[in-house]
């Protein structure tokens, strides 16, 4: 790959990370406009009904776009949507040449925004630095292929694997740095997802709390009974951050359903399976909500039945420096009988909090 595709290109990759958790249902893309070897301007996909990253490289670099190149990491758009054709706009600022990193599988677009351009008379390339893209907007591109949203199980353990010590603690497994990454991860998501007991033993918020406004993830509980506690920390904070809960639609007409709906708490009923949800189900209810990104912080159950219908797109597994012992392990009741049947985990890599330590991998279903 030429090395002036490959530099301008990553820049656009990291001007896209700007983006991240910030803009969906829209992808988060990157955009770099280019003349003769200079990076006259940079954009990044802007909240829903805003400017794309196209469209905002184009107004910094103004009159100087005329015959230069864009670098950008997702093909543009070639509809109207919330914002006009970002196709129409490169084609109007008289850019030459437009270098794309992976075309867009939106029906809506899929090779019609390549078309567009080189049917205007601009040179496009496409198909660079695809494996960093395509990781990069793994949530995206689940969606959209898929149909579904993207789900990411994170879990924090001691280094022998078990979740809390006999008695039940487990604060703190990890340390305050690695806890402050994974608030960084929900403001990345647009759904952090748990099950009923977790918020009846720990009572999490399940929001976002960082030094910057960051934006705040839909809250979402597995409840089939409706059994959420009205004086929860998620139940009286629902006024203020998304909260929806998932019970039996024979429980929707209830005066607690109503009285938590007075409260700011969305509910969506579902049938049960041998008592227990249908998880696609769950998943399409979100995917309905053009959602595209899921943060499973759940027990074992909960996990455990993801894991169980291949449901689990990516694992996050953060390690504290502790040897606890005992029986609390976070996936007991998974059931795999032998080794030949174990779920590997593909593509691992390490990211260190000083002592914790974040294993990330992709389960091979």
């Amino acid at each position: 790959m030429d090395n002036y595709i490959k530099t301008n290109l990553k820049l656009a990759i990291r001007t896209a990370e700007k983006a991240r958790g910030k803009c969906s249902p829209n992808p988060f893309v990157g955009a770099v406009v280019v003349r003769n070897g200079m990076v006259l301007a940079s954009g990044f996909t802007q909240a829903y009904g805003f400017d794309h990253a196209e469209v905002q490289a184009l107004k910094q670099a103004g009159k100087k776009a005329k015959g230069a190149d864009m670098f950008v990491t997702l093909e543009p758009c070639s509809h109207y949507g919330k914002t006009p054709p970002c196709a129409s706009a490169i084609i109007a600022a008289g850019i030459k040449r437009v270098f794309v990193g992976i075309p867009d599988p939106n029906p809506l677009v899929s090779g019609k925004g390549i078309a567009m351009l080189q049917k205007a008379g601009i040179e496009v390339q496409c198909g660079f630095l695809e494996t960093e893209i395509r990781n990069q907007l793994e949530y995206y591109l689940c969606y959209m292929q898929k149909q579904r949203p993207f789900v990411t199980l994170k879990t924090a353990l001691s280094l022998d694997g078990k979740f809390a010590a006999e008695d039940g603690s487990s604060r703190w497994i990890t340390n305050e740095a690695s806890r402050r990454y994974v608030h960084k991860l929900r403001s990345w998501h647009e759904v952090v997802l748990t099950g009923i007991k977790t918020i009846l033993i720990d009572d999490p918020l399940l929001n976002v709390r960082l030094a910057k406004e960051s934006k705040q993830p839909l809250r979402a509980v597995l409840d089939p009974n409706l059994a959420i506690p009205m004086h929860s920390k998620f139940v009286a904070t629902a006024s203020i951050f998304p909260s929806l809960v998932f019970c039996t639609n024979e429980l929707m007409g209830t005066p607690k359903a109503r009285l938590l709906r007075e409260i700011g708490v969305e509910l969506c009923g579902l049938e049960l399976c041998d008592g227990l949800f249908d998880l696609w189900d769950v998943l399409m209810a979100i995917h309905r909500r053009k959602l595209y990104s899921i943060l499973l912080e759940s027990g074992s159950g909960v996990a455990e039945s993801f894991l169980k219908a291949g449901l689990v797109d990516k694992c996050l597994l953060f390690y504290g420096n502790m040897l606890l012992g005992g029986s609390n392990s976070p996936l007991d009741g998974l059931g795999i009988e032998s080794i030949d049947r174990a779920i590997k985990l593909s593509n691992l890599k390490l990211k260190n909090f000083g002592d914790t330590i974040l294993l990330s991998g992709y389960p091979v279903w």
